[in-house]
């Protein structure tokens, strides 16, 4: 590969604002010298590969809008490439920030490219899914990866252009031994720890990731590919949360991260998961502690396990809590989590409901600009200006179209109150009429 890479890190310490850093302050309507401090001190990223081309920039992190992520992919039962380029464009069409791919049925690195082509946003995928397919088509077994095929799948991840690669090398051996010793009621849910943990067991040797963490920084420097230090000891359900194994790793993961800050290169830490209401604030609160301040990434969390067909509700609940105590990455969930794979609609319900949490979390936190959106809306919604408040919206078509099933018959009221409308009632005596 030719040129040497521009580690967007190493230019905000000497000061140099690059194009995405600036494209960055101009989207988010702060100073140049913001983002470039939240690079510089790691406490913000802007994932994006040098070799991508035509996809905006976005920064995640401290004084930042709070991003939204949605995860899309094939399945070994579900292989469809249109399908999910369908997927791609309902994200995009419903504002989500980045996409990962999370393929393990078919051609992986066909799709992975299809979908690196049509997205105009940053692109996250899982390596090790790769390396663990190929071996377990070949009819060997996840357990015989090699660990030249690990990294050598992160390496070609970055090759294709993929902007964050979320990368488990904090599973460690003491990780696993706090796993076993505690008795959790759902083991391991991530499916990249999964893979990970099966390896080390089989092979009785350290995670590979954790071990030669140094390859994998090499890796991620030559593209200035962002790496995302995922959570395999995130709890699956709310019984398990903020126990001894997840605290262990994660502990593990603010050491690689200092590291690979060291280095120039860009770190985001992923977090659970499943985390009762009353617990999520003490688990971002640690986090950024341990952690550096770094961008934190979570799935939810989900707040309960009762809900299924629901649970895109259930995270965003968890998420504006999440996003309201500092984290900065929300991983949206879908009607379809933990019963199947998602399909386009339930792309863009995950995505609307996880950027209401996310919006919520930046009024609680102050992001610029957050207050305007709803001043905005409810100036118009004072005056009955419904058009105005109908381009407003978060979700401008779902709003027109109820209001349309339900017309009214005077074109300043709604059906819900008629002539009978509070603001309407009051607003000659309160001298606004």
């Amino acid at each position: 590969m030719r040129g040497v890479a521009v580690l967007q890190v190493l230019e905000a310490r000497k000061g140099r604002l690059t194009p995405e850093a600036r494209a960055v302050a101009r989207a988010e309507r702060v100073a140049p010298e913001v983002v470039m401090e939240g690079l510089a001190s790691g406490t913000a990223v802007i994932p994006r590969n040098r070799l991508r081309r035509g996809a905006a920039p976005c920064g995640i992190g401290r004084g930042l809008r709070t991003k939204v992520n949605a995860n899309i992919g094939t399945s070994a039962d579900r292989v469809n490439v249109r399908n999910e380029l369908a997927k791609l464009r309902a994200a995009v069409g419903a504002g989500a920030d980045a996409v990962m791919d999370l393929s393990t049925g078919g051609d992986l690195a066909a799709v992975r490219r299809r979908i690196i082509s049509a997205s105009g946003i940053p692109v996250g995928t899982v390596p090790v899914y790769q390396a663990a397919v190929a071996r377990a088509r070949a009819g060997s077994g996840i357990a015989s990866m090699t660990e030249d095929e690990i990294f050598g799948a992160i390496e070609e991840h970055g090759a294709d252009g993929v902007d964050f690669v979320t990368v488990h090398c904090g599973v460690t051996r003491a990780a696993l031994g706090r796993l076993r010793s505690q008795g959790r009621v759902m083991d391991v849910v991530s499916r990249g720890g999964a893979f990970l943990v099966t390896w080390m067991i089989a092979n009785d040797r350290e995670n590979p990731l954790y071990r030669d963490f140094g390859r994998l920084i090499e890796i991620a420097k030559r593209f200035d590919m962002a790496l995302s230090l995922g959570d395999a000891m995130r709890p699956g359900c709310v019984a398990d949360s903020n126990d001894r194994a997840q605290f262990e790793e994660l502990i593990t993961l603010g050491e690689l991260r200092a590291h690979a800050l060291r280095e120039g290169v860009q770190v985001m830490i992923e977090g659970p998961g499943h985390v009762p209401i009353h617990r999520i604030e003490e688990n971002v609160r640690i986090q950024k502690e341990v952690c550096g301040g770094a961008p934190f990434y979570v799935l939810g969390p989900l707040v309960t396990d009762v809900a299924p067909g629901w649970d895109h509700v259930v995270c965003a609940i968890g998420g504006a809590v999440a996003g309201a105590a500092g984290a900065d990455f929300l991983c949206y969930v879908t009607p379809a989590e933990h019963l199947g794979l998602p399909g386009p609609a339930d792309v863009r319900d995950g995505v609307v409901t996880a950027r209401i949490a996310a919006h919520a979390a930046d009024l609680a936190k102050g992001v610029r600009g957050a207050s305007d959106w709803d001043l905005a809306i409810s100036r118009k919604r004072r005056s009955r200006e419904w058009e105005g408040m109908l381009r407003l919206a978060l979700d401008p078509g779902k709003a027109r179209a109820i209001r349309e099933a339900s017309p009214p018959r005077t074109a300043d009221a709604c059906t819900m109150c008629g002539d009978y409308c509070a603001m309407k009632v009051v607003e000659k005596y309160l001298g606004k009429g």
